[in-house]
């Protein structure tokens, strides 16, 4: 391959937020060093004086709240139009939906969700350990949907741990975990059916990849219609197509190079978005993305009208008991767990 330079097209920062390009609509990395769980499955109340609760997106004493009162994480709330790829690196998700549905994953599985048509969901990040710290760290993806699909039925899907495809390459200096797309020669799960990552030519590629230092992972060229970002996670350094780069950033790629990615200093983890835009017009707000305002008022009239099929639970924050065990409830009662 022909290594050219100026494969970086532009480099950023890395926030809580992360900048993508069409079709992926959002990424964010929720990294929160969780203190020890009370009974009620949060931090002591204590630690939750002075803070906005309800709304709380600082990081104090190692942690946020987010829209949780007592517990974190964010309570019901409704989506249309897109999909949620939640990636949970450790920690756990306590899940539960207006179709009645329910989980608890976590410690590498993957939810993918199809809003569809419209959907609430609760995700709670609950503190199982009473004796130890809860840690989580996970990144949650908004993929968008094509506008013959927007308003399919909603529904999820599990990859649990162990059925994630993984790949190590350079004599195990390079570590992948191939969430969706074809790489190396391996082919992760399918996505659910209507997803754009379903679709033939969509180029869709999600990886989560470990470089020690010295390992190599090599990039083949993209048609100039694919995007590539590609985000360092933690503060380690990186040689792209010799050019240097210095965590935590992100770099969005030259698709039509081929690109050399190389661990200098520390292990390096990266997350990967690769894919072929949709090219339709995209109208965004707040929790629903579809392709015209108009479309938009109708997602908020729906919403106010049909709460897209109300609530089922009895509090907007639902969390499924003390066992640490996975497992997934879908409408109709169907029960699938890790094993």
């Amino acid at each position: 391959m022909d290594y050219q330079s100026q494969v970086i097209q532009k480099q950023f920062p890395l926030g809580f937020q992360w900048p993508t390009i069409e079709p992926f609509l959002f990424c964010v990395h929720h990294f929160d060093h969780y203190p020890k769980g009370q009974a009620h499955f949060g931090p002591d109340p204590k630690m939750l004086v002075g803070r906005n609760r309800g709304d709380d997106f600082i990081v104090r004493d190692g942690f946020r709240m987010y829209h949780g009162e007592t517990v974190p994480g964010f309570p019901a709330h409704p989506h249309r139009g897109f999909e949620t790829i939640t990636i949970v690196r450790r920690g756990w998700i306590d899940h539960a939906d207006s179709l009645g549905a329910a989980g608890r994953y976590g410690d590498g599985d993957v939810q993918w969700m199809t809003a569809g048509s419209g959907i609430q969901h609760s995700e709670m990040f609950p503190l199982l350990h009473q004796e130890q710290d809860n840690p989580l760290e996970l990144f949650q993806i908004w993929l968008n949907l094509p506008q013959k699909s927007k308003m399919v039925p909603p529904h999820f899907k599990m990859f649990w741990k162990d059925a994630i495809p993984t790949i190590d390459l350079d004599e195990g200096r390079v570590s992948i975990r191939l969430i969706a797309g074809d790489f190396a020669g391996k082919s992760a799960i399918a996505a659910p059916p209507d997803s754009w990552a379903a679709s033939a030519g969509s180029e869709v590629l999600i990886l989560l990849v470990r470089i020690a230092p010295g390992g190599v992972l090599c990039l083949a060229p993209a048609a100039p219609d694919v995007g590539r970002m590609l985000y360092l996670c933690n503060d380690a350094v990186l040689s792209v197509n010799a050019e240097t780069v210095r965590g935590k950033v992100g770099l969005q790629l030259n698709p039509t190079h081929a690109t050399r990615i190389e661990g200098t200093q520390s292990t390096a983890d990266i997350l990967l978005l690769q894919a072929r835009a949709i090219g339709e017009p995209v109208a965004q707000r707040g929790p629903f993305v579809m392709n015209s305002e108009q479309e938009l008022r109708q997602a908020f009239a729906d919403f106010r009208n049909t709460g897209f099929g109300g609530w089922p639970w009895d509090r907007p924050d639902p969390i499924h008991g003390d066992v640490l065990k996975k497992f997934a409830k879908f409408p109709g009662g169907q029960l699938e767990s890790d094993v």
